[in-house]
């Protein structure tokens, strides 16, 4: 095709989905409906306030009064980004604990920032011990701690009992990574003594996907302060971004202004509905989940006590192809479930539960067409 032919293409037109994978979930119809207002300008003062509604509530829901407290203008990855582009200098002796693919996915990072990292890892579906994480920060005595909180490549829910306490007796900074637990799973950031976090907008939140909560602690901004150098990372850096975001409100760049209406819709439906309550509901419909995939005879991937009440790892059954069976309930259902990551492609099914998705309804229908579609893929006869 020359490049002076000119396309005719229709108004884009896609069918609805119930997004029961690792995310992104499915947006709360008032959350799009925000999304669609006119633009304003991302200096025009109702803008600039709206901002101020948006740090409050994401304090709010992350439990924690850090006067850094942004939606960074990118998905998680780049909120993830930011809190290692800003924290880790090169030479930095950095701790991650690995529980899953996005463990090493921080290594990658912190790895690519010219950190001296070490790796504290568990087969998937496991999470580390607290002596195991003691011993490995009196070992290797890092400036930095990461972790993920809740896995999605596994489905795992990392205790925090104890950590914040360890790392400021031995001087360092914890980073969380709460992209599949924020909203959604308990998480009370100060109490926890936790440092650093980020996350995203499109899976407790029920926001599409395009912005992602940071949020840094006075240790943090200290350590930030004393960097030898500037942040290598422009868009990221605190430094600047601090700036737009706190009272000065000093051009930095072009903020996504509809995006962050729609976080401001998510962020005030969750407030509505009260965190804790929000809290027990993604507990409730994932216990309703767990007790009828065991109904079925499948098997589920974690021990009960460390199970995300947001992502649900499920064996799939010996003699299915996993992938066909996934397929299968998107083209003819128009349901969505995830496939496996990394050591755990093509051994598991994925299940997310999230924000509005999180319903005893959605557990019900999923659970019908398990039952009603998966024996043919278990007899080799596919239904097509």
């Amino acid at each position: 095709m020359s490049a002076a032919h000119r396309l005719q293409l229709e108004p884009i037109a896609t069918p609805h989905r119930l997004l029961l994978g690792p995310g992104p979930s499915n947006a709360d119809p008032r959350v799009l409906e925000a999304i669609a207002r006119p633009p304003l300008s991302h200096l025009d003062p109702l803008y600039l306030e709206l901002m101020n509604e948006v740090q409050e509530m994401l304090r709010y829901v992350w439990q924690t009064d850090n006067r850094i407290t942004i939606p960074v203008s990118g998905t998680g990855s780049a909120a993830m980004e930011a809190t290692i582009a800003n924290t880790v200098e090169k030479g930095d002796r950095v701790l991650v604990g690995v529980i899953g693919y996005f463990g090493l996915r921080l290594v990658d990072m912190c790895n690519r920032y010219g950190a001296d990292v070490e790796v504290l890892e568990v087969p998937w579906g496991e999470a580390l011990s607290f002596e195991s994480i003691e011993e490995a920060i009196i070992r290797h005595r890092p400036v930095l701690f990461a972790l993920v909180h809740a896995e999605t490549s596994t489905g795992v829910c990392q205790p925090l009992d104890g950590i914040g306490a360890l790392c400021r007796e031995h001087d360092c900074l914890l980073v969380l990574d709460t992209v599949t637990s924020l909203g959604a799973v308990p998480l009370k950031l100060d109490e926890a003594q936790v440092d650093l976090a980020y996350s995203c907008s499109q899976k407790g939140l029920s926001c599409p996907p395009g912005l992602g909560p940071f949020t840094m602690g006075p240790r943090a901004e200290a350590k930030i302060e004393r960097r030898k150098g500037k942040v290598p990372n422009w868009y990221l850096d605190m430094s600047g971004l601090k700036s737009y975001w706190g009272k000065d409100r000093t051009y930095h760049h072009t903020a996504p202004v509809n995006m962050n209406f729609g976080l401001r819709e998510a962020l005030r439906l969750l407030c509505e509905e009260g965190l804790e309550n929000a809290w027990v509901r993604h507990r409730d419909n994932s216990e309703k989940l767990w007790l009828g995939l065991e109904e079925l005879g499948l098997e589920l991937h974690v021990p009960h006590p460390l199970r995300l009440p947001t992502l649900t790892t499920v064996r799939i059954p010996a003699g299915v192809d996993g992938k066909a069976f996934s397929s299968h309930l998107l083209n003819k259902h128009g349901v969505e479930i995830g496939n496996g990551l990394g050591s755990l492609a093509g051994e598991v099914w994925r299940i997310g539960l999230m924000g509005t998705n999180s319903s005893a309804s959605n557990v019900d229908l999923l659970l019908n067409l398990l039952e009603l579609e998966l024996p043919a893929f278990r007899s080799g006869r596919v239904a097509v």
